[in-house]
């Protein structure tokens, strides 16, 4: 039976845990997402940031004083301490699996941002891992978790559009042009490339909300106002699902006004059709852009559900099989683009 697209695994959490109660959250890495999980937590009843690590000792001491009475370190293993109960690893990708396999062998349940590994191995030895400790994996998915895209899950698992078959996602963001990214982005060998590092989101979202998994992949990369940059600010992919089901995504991160968003959906299947666009929301002008509703809050509503499956009152939403697939199609649609040609996803797995 698949899982449910809004529940995730059928399956509830066991192990180790504080029901009802505080947890404690260690985080290492002492980066801008790390201070966004930092934020949420304290927003959160429930959870309470317990211990920072970075190999930065300024930067750890900094991310730790925003918590009243949390320690910090430079030794990663003090992340899943006994003083520990889930260990959030928001270091570059290439850390992913080595650290999160050493946290959930110690007994942690995990928040891991995305994208899970750097390759499909790696990401089953993080799977592998939480299934013998068996204790909870998140993987950071947010883009599940912004409102419109919840509440599509739920029209979807409702039967509204029977079984999906077409979607088009378009994604318009300023966010880092055109002064461009800095460190460990830009290196491929640590973020995986940008198709890979930020095409998983959609990819995940996807996979998720057409509860089916990718199975060939073509890229375009281009760059738009950042031809400077060394890689590409813009790119789409075309998507073919295992059950036949097609999709298109559009990504860009070149739009001029830093903090701007437009974003559509089409979601359609055998009886009906989802769509949502940005667009059609009321629009807040200020100095600064303010996000849209529909996708606002989702960091704060990930934390509430990392604290329920914590709680053992959910499961993890990103279920085993939807972190594998996902990465998978992403690690393949960097193919892609580098390369210029479809590529089937088991090529990379």
């Amino acid at each position: 039976m698949s899982p449910d697209p809004v529940t995730g695994d059928d399956q509830r959490p066991r192990g180790p845990g504080r029901q009802g109660g505080e947890h404690r959250v260690a985080v290492i890495g002492a980066g801008a997402i790390a201070r966004d999980h930092v934020t949420a937590f304290a927003g959160v009843p429930g959870l309470r940031l317990a211990h920072v690590v970075d190999r930065h000792p300024e930067r750890a001491a900094a991310l730790a004083a925003l918590a009243e009475g949390a320690t910090w370190s430079t030794d990663p293993a003090t992340a899943w301490s006994d003083d520990v109960d889930v260990t959030a690893v928001c270091t570059s990708p290439e850390s992913h699996a080595d650290l999160s396999v050493a946290a959930l062998r110690a007994g942690r349940a995990v928040l891991l941002e995305k994208p899970a590994a750097l390759n499909v191995a790696d990401a089953d030895r993080i799977l592998a891992a939480a299934k013998a400790a068996d204790r909870p994996l998140l993987v950071a998915q947010t883009a599940r978790f912004q409102p419109v895209h919840l509440e599509i899950a739920k029209a979807v698992s409702e039967g509204a559009i029977g079984t999906p078959r077409l979607a088009h996602l378009t994604w318009y963001t300023g966010h880092v042009w055109s002064g461009g990214w800095r460190g460990w982005q830009l290196d491929s060998a640590r973020s995986g490339g940008h198709v890979a590092h930020n095409g998983v989101h959609a990819l995940d979202l996807l996979t998720w909300l057409m509860d089916d998994e990718p199975v060939r992949v073509f890229a375009r990369p281009t760059n738009t106002w950042a031809a400077g940059m060394p890689t590409p600010d813009s790119f789409q992919i075309l998507v073919r699902f295992a059950g036949g089901a097609l999709a298109t995504i559009e990504l860009c991160y070149a739009l001029v006004q830093r903090g701007t968003f437009v974003r559509r959906l089409m979601l359609s299947g055998t009886s009906g059709t989802l769509h949502h666009s940005s667009e059609d929301e009321p629009r807040v002008h200020t100095a600064s852009p303010v996000a849209p509703a529909s996708i606002d809050g989702a960091m704060a509503e990930q934390t509430r559900h990392l604290r329920d499956v914590l709680d053992g009152a959910a499961a993890p939403l990103t279920a085993p099989h939807q972190i594998r697939a996902a990465l998978a199609a992403a690690l393949a649609a960097q193919l892609s683009a580098d390369e210029g040609r479809p590529v089937d996803v088991k090529e990379v797995c």
